[in-house]
C-alpha cells in the first residue's frame, strides 16, 4: 500500500469555505502527539525512513474516535506504531507506509529503546477531517509551524500512484490551492529545519 499525500501551507478558514462550497463532508477531529525515533543500524534522515508511536485522541467537542478511517468509534484514544519508507514520488509525499495499532503505548516505547531506537523528536497535531471526491482533506495545525492541508488517498500498486496523484491535485485546485506550492518535507522535517 502507498499513502499518497500532497500537503500546502494553507489559511484554514478560507480553505473551509472552500470545502463547504464543494459539498465536502466533515469526519470528526484528533489531536496527534507523533515520537519519532532514529535507528541505531541506519540514519532515518539520510534515507528518508520514519518509525513513529502515533497517540490519538478525539478533538474538543468531537464526539466520534478517529476520523480518517480508523476503527474507533467510541472516541477512545488509540495509539499505532508507523513505520514509512522513502518517498517514492518527485512530485508529493507517496511512500510505503505499515502501520498497526498497539494495545500499550508504553511497552511501545520500551520495546523500541530495547532494540537500541532512541527518541528524535514530537510533533504535535491537531487535524479535521473531510472527504471530497473520495480523498481525504486534511487541515492540520502543527504545534510550532502553523497551518496546513492536506490531500492523501491510498494507491495499492506503485503503477497506481500517478493517477491518484493527479486526483489530489484535482481536490487542491478545487479549493483553490496550487498544486506547485506542494510541500514534500514532512512536519518532523519542518520543525527539524526551524521552518
Amino acid at each position: 500500500m502507498y499513502e499518497v499525500e500532497v500537503k500546502v501551507r494553507a489559511d484554514h478558514d478560507a480553505v473551509r469555505a472552500a470545502l463547504d462550497e464543494a459539498g465536502a463532508e466533515r469526519l470528526g477531529g484528533v489531536t496527534q502527539v507523533d515520537t519519532y525515533y532514529d535507528a541505531p543500524h541506519r540514519d532515518f534522515a539520510e534515507t528518508d525512513e520514519a518509525l513513529r508511536i502515533r497517540e490519538e485522541r478525539p478533538a474538543e467537542g468531537d464526539g466520534g474516535g478517529e476520523a480518517d478511517g480508523g476503527d474507533e468509534a467510541d472516541g477512545e484514544p488509540v495509539t499505532k506504531a508507523t513505520y514509512k519508507g522513502p518517498l517514492v514520488d518527485a512530485d508529493s509525499k507517496t511512500r510505503e507506509e505499515h502501520e498497526t495499532r498497539v494495545d500499550d503505548a508504553e511497552a511501545a516505547r520500551e520495546l523500541f529503546e530495547g532494540l537500541g531506537f532512541e527518541p528524535a523528536a514530537v510533533v504535535e497535531k491537531h487535524r479535521t477531517f473531510f472527504e471530497l471526491d473520495g480523498y481525504t482533506v486534511t487541515l492540520d495545525r502543527v504545534e510550532g509551524l502553523g497551518e496546513f492541508v492536506e490531500v492523501e488517498a491510498e494507491a495499492d500498486t506503485e503503477r497506481d500512484v500517478d493517477a491518484v496523484r493527479e486526483g489530489a491535485f484535482e481536490v487542491l485546485r478545487r479549493l483553490g490551492l496550487d498544486p506547485d506550492a506542494g510541500i514534500r518535507t514532512s512536519y518532523l522535517g519542518l520543525l527539524l529545519d526551524g521552518e
